[in-house]
C-alpha cells in the first residue's frame, strides 16, 4: 500500500495489524483472547498449521482498501474460492456497482474495530471487526460501526481469504434484500414575472399507475393497456415486469391526468391497477415568454452523471432551455432522501441513513408580462395587416437604460412551451403535433430572434459612426458635408433620397440618414487607419451584450486582419465604407443593439443586460438580488454622446428627421420626446430588414426600444410606428388602433 494510500484510508497495514492485536489483548472478553491464543491441545493442533491471525488482518484491510479505491477486481481476488463460485466476477462488482449507484456514493473510510478472533467452533475461520464511514453525494456521510468480516483459510490459496456475501456492503443485504434510495424530490419552484405573475408552475398533475405482479388478471391485455397510456414501449414494460419479484407494488409509469380520467376504470379492471399522482411544471402564460422562460424535460445521456452528481436521478425533470436551464440548480432545490434495505416483499428492514431536502427556489425576472403581451399583440397586428410574404419573423427588445434589467424581449412568432413539457396539459399526441409542426416550421419559431437572431444594422450603424468619427478626431463635431444623391470615389454609392439633402453637418446627417456623409466617414476614417472604425464598432458588437441567462450570438464586425486570414485579400476603402452604414459582414443581434442605444440614453455606460430581477422562497429574504452591472463605458467624449442625442431626437421631432412623420400625430409621446434611429439592411436578394432603435423620454431616459422586422421593408415604414406603439403602451397603457399603411 502507498503512503497516500496509508494516509487517505487512516492506517497502513501493518498499523491495523498492531492496533488489532493491542484490541486483542486489551478490548477483548476473557473467552475470546482465549480463542485468540488457543492452548496447544490434540484438539486444536490443526490450527497451529494455519496462517497467523495477523495475515487474516491483513487480507482484510486489503479488502477494505480495494474498496476504498474502488477496484472490484482486487476486492475479489480476496474472495475465497467457494464464495467465488456462488457469486461471479460480474455479479460481485455489479452488486458493489448498484449499492454505490443506489447511495451515491463518493467513497468510503474504515477503520478497525475492537476485536478480532478465531470462530468458537472452527479454527479456520476468523472475525474481523471494523467500522466503515460512507460519504455520498445525497445523503451526506454517515457510519456503521461495529462491522464484522469472516475471513476463512482457503487451501487453493494457502491463505485467508473473505467468506463474502452482499452482507459484507450492509450486513442486512444478506437473502436477497435490497438497497433503494426512496427520494425525497422537493417540488420544482415558480418562476414570475417582474410584478409577481405566475409564468411557470406546478399547477400540473400526472399520475403514476402501479401493480403488484402476481395480482395482475391478465398480463397480455394489461401490458398492451399500459403502453397505450404511459407511452412506453412494450419491451421496456416486458423488462420491468420480468425483473420485479411477484410480490412486488410495481410502478409502470406515469400518465397525464386527463388520459388517467378516461382509463383509470379500465386499467383497475386489467391490470388491478393502483395510482398516485404528483405535480409536473406547467406554463401559465405559455406564449408570453416561452423565448425567455425556456422548457425542461428528463436529462439527456449526455446529463445524467452530472444530475445525479447532484443527487438527483435520470426520471428526474430538469431544466433544458432558457430560465428554467440557467438557473435550474435554484428552481430545483435540492433533494433529500431515506437509504433504506428493503426485503424482497417490501418490507423495510433498516433505514440507513437520511437527508432532508432542501426547498427550491423561485425566480422573478426582470420582464413585464403585460407589456411582453402587449408587444406581440402590436407585432401579430402588423404581421396580419401587412402581410410581410417574405417575413419570418421579428424582435422587439425594451431594456431599462439605467439599470440594463430587460423589461420585454419579444421573438415573434412564439409558440406554447407547454408542448415542451414533460406532461403536456394538451395531451401528449397533441402536443407532439405542435412541436413537429414547429421543428419544421420554416419561420424558426424555436429561435430566440433577440439574443440568436443576426443580421447587417443598416443606418441604425450610423450611431455608432458618428461617435467615432467625432470622438476619434477625423471630423469636427459640427463638421459640414453636401450631401448630393451621389457619391463617386472609385467606386459610386448613391443615397437613398435621389436628390441628396443637400448641406449638412455631422448631426444633420444623422437626423436625415444621408448615406453619402457616412460614406465619406467611412473613406475618412479608413484613410486615417483601416482599424479605427472596425474599433469603435467593435465596443458594441461582436463579442456579445454580456447576457448570461439565456444563449446568445455574439455576432460579428469584421477588420482588416479578419477579411486577410480568412478571405486571402486586403481591407480596402470599400470595406469601411460598407461597414460605416451597417452593411458588408456586419452581423449583430436586437439585444447588442438595444445595449448600445441604452448607453448612449445614459451618457456612456455600457451595462449588462439582465433577465433576473431576483431569486429566493417567497416571503422569506431573497438569496439573490440583481445589482446593476457596469461591463465599462463606451470612452466616448460626453460632447461628441450629445451630438448623436439631438441628432437622435430630431429624428422624431423635426421635419427633416427620417421617422417624424410616424410621431408627428400623437402629442403625448411628442411631449415625452422619443429619440430614435430608423435602419433599412440590404438582404439580397431578399426584401430588406427593418430596424428601428430609440430611447425615451428625451430629458431624462428611462428606456430604449429596438425593433427589428425580418425582411419587412423600410425601417421608417415597418419597424419606426411599431416603436411608436410599444412606447405608447409602456408610458400610457394605450393599445395602438389598427395599423396603417406603411
Amino acid at each position: 500500500m502507498s503512503e497516500q494510500s496509508r494516509n487517505r484510508s487512516g492506517f497502513g497495514v501493518l498499523g491495523v495489524v498492531l492496533l488489532l492485536l493491542l484490541a486483542l489483548t486489551a478490548c477483548q472478553p476473557a473467552e475470546q483472547q482465549a480463542l485468540a491464543e488457543p492452548l496447544p491441545t490434540l484438539a486444536n493442533a490443526q490450527a497451529t498449521a494455519l496462517p497467523s491471525i495477523e495475515s487474516a488482518a491483513t487480507a482484510a484491510i486489503n479488502f477494505l482498501e480495494n474498496w476504498r479505491l474502488g477496484d472490484y477486481q482486487a476486492m475479489y481476488n480476496l474472495v475465497s474460492f467457494s464464495s467465488r463460485e456462488a457469486s461471479p466476477f460480474e455479479t460481485f462488482a455489479g452488486i458493489y456497482q448498484r449499492a454505490a449507484s443506489e447511495m451515491t456514493l463518493d467513497g468510503i473510510t474504515y477503520s478497525p474495530g475492537n476485536s478480532l478472533y478465531r470462530d468458537s467452533n472452527r479454527s479456520d475461520v476468523v472475525i474481523f471487526n471494523y467500522n466503515v464511514v460512507f460519504q455520498t453525494r445525497l445523503l451526506g456521510e454517515f457510519a456503521d460501526n461495529g462491522r464484522n468480516m469472516q475471513l476463512v483459510f482457503d487451501p487453493q490459496a494457502g491463505d485467508w481469504r473473505v467468506a463474502w456475501t452482499p452482507g459484507d456492503i450492509l450486513a442486512e443485504l444478506s437473502g436477497g434484500a435490497e438497497l433503494r434510495l426512496d427520494l425525497n424530490l422537493p417540488s420544482r419552484a415558480n418562476i414570475y414575472d417582474k410584478n409577481g405573475k405566475v409564468l411557470a408552475d406546478q399547477s400540473g398533475r400526472v399520475v403514476i399507475v402501479s401493480a403488484v405482479k402476481q395480482s395482475i388478471p391478465d398480463w397480455a391485455a394489461c401490458i398492451n393497456l399500459l403502453a397505450f397510456t404511459t407511452g412506453r414501449s412494450l419491451e421496456v414494460l416486458q423488462a420491468i415486469y420480468d425483473q420485479s419479484a411477484s410480490d412486488w407494488n410495481v410502478d409502470f409509469g406515469q400518465m397525464a391526468a386527463e388520459v388517467y380520467n378516461q382509463n383509470s376504470t379500465q386499467l383497475e379492471i386489467t391490470c388491478g391497477a393502483t395510482f398516485r399522482s404528483f405535480a409536473v411544471r406547467q406554463y401559465v402564460n405559455s406564449t408570453s415568454a416561452a423565448n425567455i422562460v425556456g422548457t425542461v424535460g428528463y436529462p439527456s445521456p449526455e446529463q445524467v452523471a452530472t444530475v445525479e452528481a447532484a443527487g438527483f436521478n435520470s426520471d428526474s425533470i430538469i431544466g433544458q432551455s432558457g430560465i428554467e436551464q440557467s438557473w435550474d440548480t435554484t428552481l430545483r432545490g435540492k433533494p433529500g432522501g431515506r437509504l433504506l434495505i428493503v426485503s424482497p416483499g417490501g418490507q423495510v428492514l433498516r433505514e440507513v441513513a437520511r437527508t432532508p431536502a432542501q426547498p427550491a427556489q423561485s425566480v422573478w425576472l426582470t420582464i413585464d408580462v403585460d407589456v411582453q403581451n402587449a408587444i406581440q399583440t402590436i407585432i401579430a397586428q402588423y404581421y396580419q395587416q401587412f402581410q410581410f410574404a417574405e417575413s419570418k419573423g421579428a424582435s422587439v427588445v425594451v431594456i431599462d437604460v439605467k439599470t440594463g434589467a430587460i423589461l420585454a424581449m419579444v421573438s415573434y412568432p412564439t409558440y406554447d412551451a407547454n408542448a415542451f413539457a414533460p406532461f403536456p396539459i394538451m395531451g401528449a399526441s397533441q402536443a407532439a403535433a405542435m412541436v413537429a409542426e414547429l421543428q419544421a416550421d420554416p419561420r424558426r419559431p424555436l429561435l430566440n430572434r433577440p439574443t440568436q437572431g443576426a443580421y447587417p444594422l443598416g443606418s441604425v450603424m450610423k450611431i455608432v459612426s458618428t461617435l467615432a468619427v467625432a470622438d476619434s478626431g477625423v471630423y469636427t463635431l459640427d463638421q459640414p458635408f453636401v450631401c448630393g444623391g451621389q457619391w463617386t470615389r472609385d467606386i459610386v454609392r448613391r443615397d437613398w433620397l435621389a436628390g441628396g439633402h443637400g448641406r449638412v453637418t455631422l448631426g444633420q446627417a444623422l437626423t436625415r440618414s444621408c448615406n453619402p456623409y457616412y460614406y465619406e466617414v467611412g473613406y475618412q476614417m479608413n484613410q486615417v487607419d483601416p482599424y479605427l472604425l472596425p474599433g469603435y464598432q467593435q465596443r458594441f458588437f461582436g463579442s456579445g451584450s454580456g447576457l448570461t441567462d439565456l444563449a446568445e450570438n455574439s455576432g460579428f464586425i469584421p477588420d482588416p486582419d479578419w477579411k486577410r486570414r480568412t478571405l486571402g485579400y486586403d481591407w480596402t476603402f470599400s470595406d469601411a465604407v460598407n461597414i460605416s452604414i451597417g452593411q458588408g459582414e456586419v452581423q449583430v443581434t436586437p439585444l447588442q443593439v438595444v445595449r448600445m442605444v441604452a448607453a448612449v440614453a445614459n451618457g456612456g455606460t455600457l451595462l449588462r443586460p439582465q433577465l433576473v430581477q431576483k431569486a429566493g422562497i417567497l416571503g422569506e429574504v431573497p438569496v439573490h438580488e440583481m445589482e446593476v452591472d457596469v461591463m465599462g463605458d463606451m470612452g466616448i467624449r460626453a460632447e461628441v454622446i450629445a451630438v448623436a442625442q439631438q441628432a437622435m431626437c430630431d429624428v422624431t421631432s423635426t421635419q427633416a428627421g427620417t421617422a417624424e412623420y410616424q410621431f408627428r400625430n400623437d402629442p403625448e409621446l411628442q411631449n415625452i420626446g422619443v429619440c430614435g434611429k430608423t435602419g433599412t439592411a440590404q438582404d439580397v436578394p431578399r426584401t430588406t430588414h427593418a430596424w428601428f432603435a430609440a430611447y425615451a423620454p428625451r430629458d431624462n431616459p428611462q428606456i430604449a426600444v429596438v425593433v427589428m422586422v425580418e425582411n419587412s421593408g423600410e425601417g421608417s415604414g415597418v419597424a419606426a410606428p411599431i416603436t411608436r406603439d410599444v412606447m405608447n403602451f409602456f408610458f400610457f397603457g394605450r393599445m395602438p388602433p389598427p395599423p396603417a399603411a406603411p
